[in-house]
């Protein structure tokens, strides 16, 4: 049975004191969810200047620390880049790749974040693959065929077995920071795809693998959302940045 994972990514925002408050509060909260099978793992992904006293906070706790971006390169001339290596140092034990505001706003391509997902698992870390379609794409009919292209640059590049030691994020780029949300049926059918495209190649590994859903992802929906038989947890934004809203999330997937 695969384990429900929920990843709060900050994005850029925060500060010392409040990201202290938000580690305080989710560290507290968790505390008080019984440990059982059924607790989902928790991941946060502070921005890169916060990530030595985030991995401070949470030692001894259940929070995993995440990178939200990884350079493809080892070292170099790479002015402002951070290399899987470095990260590995500073405790991290996932990186995102392919987030779409990465594809969007800084010209990724897929080629490039299969590059990405291969630095980032040859230094140890668990990449987050992030896929997903633009509103245009969805009302053109795209959906599968943009999600099936950024797979498949991963699939090339690093082949169906590095899939098992990754986490697959369905991310439909209409529902982020806009208040959409795909409804559990829209979102599963999509994860069920996910599903499908890996089963074509290994069943095994598409049958343990975990796909995250990410799209304004909040406490009143996520038990319909992580209820479905191919969501596997969420990757949160917005609602990541409160204690409360995000221990909801975790509280409501604890119940499943």
């Amino acid at each position: 049975m695969r384990k429900i994972l929920v990843a709060g990514n900050w994005k850029m925002n925060g500060d010392s004191a409040a990201n202290s408050e938000l580690i305080g509060g989710i560290i507290s909260g968790l505390s008080g969810i019984a440990d059982s099978a059924a607790k989902p793992d928790v991941l946060v992904c502070p921005p890169f200047p916060y990530l030595a006293a985030v991995r401070e906070q949470i030692a001894g706790s259940d929070v995993q620390l995440g990178a939200q971006n990884v350079s493809e390169h080892p070292s170099g001339a790479h002015t402002g880049e951070t290399s899987p290596a470095m990260l590995q140092e500073m405790g991290c034990t996932y990186a995102l790749v392919g987030h779409s505001e990465r594809r969007a706003l800084y010209g990724e391509t897929s080629e490039q974040v299969a590059a990405k997902f291969a630095a980032a698992l040859a230094a140890g870390i668990t990449p987050v693959l992030c896929v997903g379609e633009t509103l245009q794409q969805r009302e053109a009919g795209n959906t599968e065929a943009v999600i099936n292209e950024q797979l498949a640059a991963v699939l090339d590049n690093s082949g169906i077995g590095a899939i098992a030691s990754a986490v697959i994020a369905y991310e439909p780029v209409w529902a982020i920071g806009t208040g959409m949300t795909a409804t559990p049926d829209q979102a599963q059918d999509v994860h069920r795809f996910i599903r499908v495209v890996l089963e074509a190649q290994d069943a095994d590994v598409a049958a343990g693998v975990q796909i995250l859903y990410g799209g304004s992802v909040k406490g009143d929906n996520a038990a319909g959302l992580f209820g479905m038989p191919d969501i596997d947890g969420g990757l949160i934004g917005g609602a990541s940045l409160k204690a409360a809203d995000f221990l909801a999330i975790v509280e409501a997937a604890a119940t499943l």
